[in-house]
């Protein structure tokens, strides 16, 4: 690298750090998550509001692979932690209600995205069609899991009867939702000579599970499970790392090998080794790498030129978005005696797409299957859905009402018996 690469790269990482922190701290006083801020930041550093020019002076051309390398590690990171914290507790003991409330927010927007596919897919001409219909389909039934975890504590809803449902069906949903979209990358991703290496994905597989997994409990068991020690934190790098570039070399995208290798991490009895990775490698990813993803997303977005037919593509996006996940979760919440206003609450919680949006739609541009237009689209629309349920979930929830008068004691998904 030159000095002058040195320069521009520096500069940019510490424009980045501070204009992400600043507008994040802007969107929490407006009782928003503080990825809208932080994406806003990259927009506002994009061509959208600076045009080409502009923006190609701040972050020359030179300097955007290097950008990019450290936001996928900071994805590939993301994702490891997701995969940690995911509790498979919440898949148990839910009953009917939260199984039938996932498959019912994954099939229904699944469904309608697939159908706006097939509007779009002329204009938008994609290299692969069936890739991109599946891709879309699969875009529209995401709900960011984190995003809305921090939400029910930030409006401390997390251990209500709807909050814990809302937890559990974004559970079942997430995993529902990463397994269609392996699909769709194996689909489009492994059309080329190599596609062969897919068949490594049993294997690949069979190792985490029966190799991998037991050499960490060894690992953890050696430790104490009490704290992250330099080796185990070594260990853990390394092996996310790892595993995302053997997903990535076999056809699937290396964010799947980093979220398989935090799924397989031990969960029993390492409460505090989990809490000291999350705190170590996630302070460090959500601090300097996400943000640089966040800007990474933002300077692809070019909504200058969108013009009337541009806008009602939008149009049709967010619309097809809002109402497939929120009747989706509605209807099935309804069916099931929910009252009106805890399924309303239910409905908004699961539109919340967030990160978790942006990761598979950098993925999509990646993978060929979004153009620049439609990618800028689709990234405004995770932010105006994650946006509005803030003011949503004050209009269906006020402070003043209890929410366990809402929701039938009988359909408590905490509770053993729940939707037998």
């Amino acid at each position: 690298m030159t000095t002058n690469q040195l320069f521009a790269l520096f500069s940019d990482l510490a424009l980045i750090l501070v204009l992400a922190h600043l507008l994040g701290m802007v969107a929490r006083r407006l009782s928003q998550p503080a990825v809208i801020g932080e994406v806003l930041a990259g927009i506002a550093l994009g061509p959208t509001l600076l045009g080409h020019t502009v923006s190609d002076f701040l972050f020359p051309t030179g300097i955007r692979p290097m950008l990019t390398a450290l936001a996928d590690v900071g994805m590939a990171v993301f994702m490891f932690i997701v995969g940690l914290e995911l509790d498979r507790g919440l898949l148990r003991g839910t009953g009917r209600l939260a199984v039938t409330v996932s498959v019912s927010s994954i099939v229904l927007p699944f469904g309608l995205g697939a159908l706006l596919a097939l509007l779009l897919v002329d204009d938008n001409a994609p290299d692969h069609r069936l890739g991109f219909v599946l891709f879309m389909g699969t875009a529209m039934a995401v709900t960011a899991f984190p995003v809305l975890a921090r939400i029910l504590t930030d409006r401390k809803m997390q251990h209500t009867p709807v909050g814990g449902l809302a937890l559990a069906c974004a559970a079942i949903g997430d995993v529902l939702a990463w397994c269609m979209l392996a699909a769709v990358v194996a689909l489009v991703g492994g059309a080329g000579a190599d596609q062969w290496y897919l068949l490594l994905l049993v294997p690949y597989a069979a190792v985490m599970l029966w190799v991998v997994r037991p050499l960490l409990r060894g690992l953890v068991a050696a430790g104490g499970a009490a704290r992250l020690s330099p080796v185990a934190l070594t260990v853990v790098l390394a092996g996310l790392l790892m595993s995302g570039a053997v997903t990535e070399k076999i056809g699937l995208h290396f964010i799947f090998g980093a979220f398989f290798f935090g799924v397989v991490m031990p969960k029993e009895s390492t409460e505090q080794l989990r809490a000291d990775i999350t705190e170590r490698i996630g302070h460090m990813s959500s601090h300097l790498l996400l943000p640089v993803f966040f800007i990474s997303v933002g300077l692809k977005v070019d909504l200058s030129h969108l013009g009337r037919s541009g806008w009602l593509d939008f149009s049709l996006i967010l619309l097809v978005a809002v109402s497939g996940k929120f009747l989706g979760a509605f209807l099935s919440a309804r069916a099931h005696g929910v009252t009106a206003r805890q399924s309303a609450v239910l409905a908004t919680l699961m539109n919340t797409r967030g990160l978790t949006e942006l990761i598979i739609l950098t993925a999509g541009l990646q993978l060929g299957v979004l153009n620049d237009r439609l990618y800028s689209l689709m990234v405004a629309m995770a932010v105006v859905t994650t946006a509005m349920a803030g003011p949503l979930l004050s209009l269906f929830q006020p402070d003043t009402v209890a929410d366990h008068d809402l929701l039938p004691a009988a359909r408590d998904p905490r509770s053993p018996t729940a939707g037998r």
